[in-house]
């Protein structure tokens, strides 16, 4: 598979990567371990080289999970994980990024997931009570001491980009990004474009929407996080479903899957841009892989731009609760 450079310190990724979240929690019933490591080393054997999770998926379990599936190959992988969640905190699953608090995730990243080296470390959700250059200069240290290679940030606004990249260069910037949802483009992707910052978009398919397998009769089980989310209403998805029809007529064209339409697209915009799509379904790993070979013109793109512009997607991307974590 193509590769792609994340930040300006040399992180070099497949242009397709593998979010491991749904393996654990949010998308169903959590995979059977053994089947979670066979599905994450046969995404290596199709030329997936980066892996991410996070101490707050499961919670835990998840790093444990791609700990184990990439023993045998971890020198010829890219594993990324996060901290600033506070799990089991007095607020619930707050947010958590005081320096002691980094380090000692750090330290139990380091021993689920195997290894002596975290290669991207991503503060998972700004903590507006420590100072960005605090969280910043705490990870410095953590590369300099050869347990972390590369800082990342998710879902940080601009004025945080900044302060943290001037302490510690930012490798990667992980936040949503796809055809429904764009905001990133208004002031996110310049800056990112300015500093050097890498873009993993994740829910890159929109959760599995822009897919074209789920409707407004979809029914989720009971522990799936779609049940809460106010873009997953039946109305909202009956709206919403204008944006499928027009991907699904695009990949009619190319005699591609709207899942691929989807995921070129976003390889498209800029070569700095690496999504990071989830699944529990090798045939979908081998379908999403497949994007990376998908060639869309600029005749393609801007029939995608006439297509999509006109729809207005309906529903907030995040039930408030979790809307509240997101930096501005």
């Amino acid at each position: 598979m193509e590769k792609r450079k994340l930040g300006s310190g040399g992180l070099e990724v497949s242009a397709i990567g593998l979010g491991c979240m749904g393996m654990s929690q949010s998308y169903g019933l959590p995979m059977e371990t053994g089947d979670a490591v066979a599905l994450i080393r046969a995404a290596f054997e199709r030329g997936v080289t980066f892996f991410d999770t996070a101490e707050v998926y499961g919670p835990f379990t998840n790093e444990a999970v791609v700990g184990e599936a990439l023993v045998p190959i971890r020198n010829q992988v890219v594993l990324a994980t996060k901290f600033g969640i506070d799990i089991g905190g007095t607020s619930g699953f707050g947010v958590n990024s005081r320096p002691k608090h980094i380090r000692t995730v750090a330290e139990a990243s380091l021993k689920r997931l195997r290894t002596d080296h975290i290669d991207l470390f991503y503060q998972h959700r700004v903590d507006p009570n420590v100072p960005m250059e605090d969280v910043a200069g705490t990870v410095k240290d953590l590369i300099a001491e050869g347990k972390v290679r590369h800082f990342g940030l998710s879902e940080a606004g601009v004025r945080n980009i900044r302060r943290a990249h001037a302490v510690q260069p930012v490798a990667a910037l992980q936040s949503e990004y796809s055809l429904w949802w764009r905001e990133p483009e208004d002031e996110i992707m310049p800056v990112l474009e300015e500093l050097g910052i890498g873009f993993v978009p994740f829910s890159p398919l929109g959760k599995g929407f822009l897919t074209g397998a789920i409707d407004q009769s979809t029914r989720f089980v009971a522990s799936d996080f779609r049940n809460t989310v106010p873009r997953f209403t039946a109305e909202a998805r009956a709206a919403n479903q204008a944006m499928v029809d027009a991907i699904v007529a695009i990949a009619g064209d190319k005699r591609v899957t709207p899942a691929q339409v989807a995921l070129a697209w976003l390889l498209a915009q800029k070569p700095w841009i690496v999504p990071i799509p989830g699944t529990t379904k090798l045939h979908r790993i081998e379908e999403n892989i497949g994007a990376a070979g998908v060639d869309l013109t600029a005749e393609d793109l801007a029939g995608i731009e006439a297509a999509t512009a006109g729809i207005a997607v309906q529903g907030e991307r995040y039930s408030p609760q979790h809307a509240a974590r997101i930096d501005r």
